[in-house]
């Protein structure tokens, strides 16, 4: 397993995002924003900028964090959003040789519940042929969407998109209130890509911790992909300074602080409980 980390967790420029990075010894960045901007909203220059520069740094990006299908999207708004990203994103994701693009699936907006089910595999079975055409794979994510904690769920997902696979990560349960290991389980075998964080829950809600300071079971968590004979990226995410969903609300030198930290925690756990590279 190797980690890396989402690189605007640590910083919202490039620099600062490879900066922390360095300072943890690591190779593998996902790509969600730079500079305040998603990866598919970038100009071609700016694009070509960081794929340059990645480039000549020699590092890897696992994964890019698109909007598909996210917590703002509602499965009977405008499809084309996520056409459109997506299209953005296939050319860019070749251009950085990154296998896999992070997706969900969709809020039920107006629907009912069975045709939000209807209407989100519909929506992924079209863009993951397209994405296969391109030699990506889209990565499901367990977070909001109608396919976001329930593992009957997923494995039907799975059914009815052929190529897609899942993206596990371990503190989304706390926030949306199941034990992430017992969920890990039950999908295993299609789990290609992992991030990291860890968190508590009490009175006053959900507190984003460093990994194995909450209640995810971190290092379980990572016992049971040893186990399995994962062997792919486990990515940093720590959400102890930057909410993806809310305005960043700290300095770049806090927030690198509080990703290297995470980080740091991250390394030693991997050494207690299971060997990274």
């Amino acid at each position: 397993m190797r980690p890396g980390g989402i690189g605007d967790e640590a910083g919202r420029g490039l620099d600062a995002q490879l900066a922390a990075l360095d300072t943890l010894g690591w190779r593998e960045l996902e790509l969600r924003t730079v500079d305040g901007t998603a990866i598919a909203d970038l100009d071609d220059r700016a694009f070509d900028r960081i794929a340059g520069r990645l480039a000549t740094d020699g590092i890897t990006v696992p994964c890019v964090a698109s909007r598909i299908g996210n917590w703002a999207r509602p499965v009977d708004g405008d499809f084309t959003l996520d056409r459109d990203e997506l299209a953005r994103l296939l050319p860019r994701c070749g251009r950085l040789g990154t296998p896999y693009l992070r997706v969900m699936s969709w809020q039920a907006g107006q629907v009912s519940d069975a045709e939000w089910g209807v209407l989100a595999r519909r929506r992924l079975r079209e863009l993951s042929e397209r994405a296969g055409e391109a030699g990506v794979t889209l990565v499901h994510e367990n977070c909001t969407g109608w396919a976001a904690k329930d593992p009957d769920r997923m494995r039907e997902l799975l059914r009815a998109v052929p190529g897609l696979r899942l993206l596990f990560d371990m503190g989304n349960g706390i926030e949306y209130g199941y034990r992430a290991r017992d969920l890990l389980g039950e999908i295993l075998p299609w789990v290609v890509h992992v991030h990291v964080k860890d968190a508590a829950r009490d009175a006053r809600g959900c507190t984003y911790t460093k990994p194995g300071e909450g209640d995810a079971d971190v290092a379980g968590c990572l016992r049971t992909l040893r186990d399995h004979g994962y062997a792919g990226v486990l990515s940093l995410e720590p959400h102890v300074g930057m909410r993806p969903h809310r305005a960043q609300s700290v300095p770049d030198a806090e927030l690198a602080a509080g990703f290297v930290a995470a980080g740091r925690a991250l390394a030693e756990l991997c050494r207690e409980a299971v060997p990274c590279r």
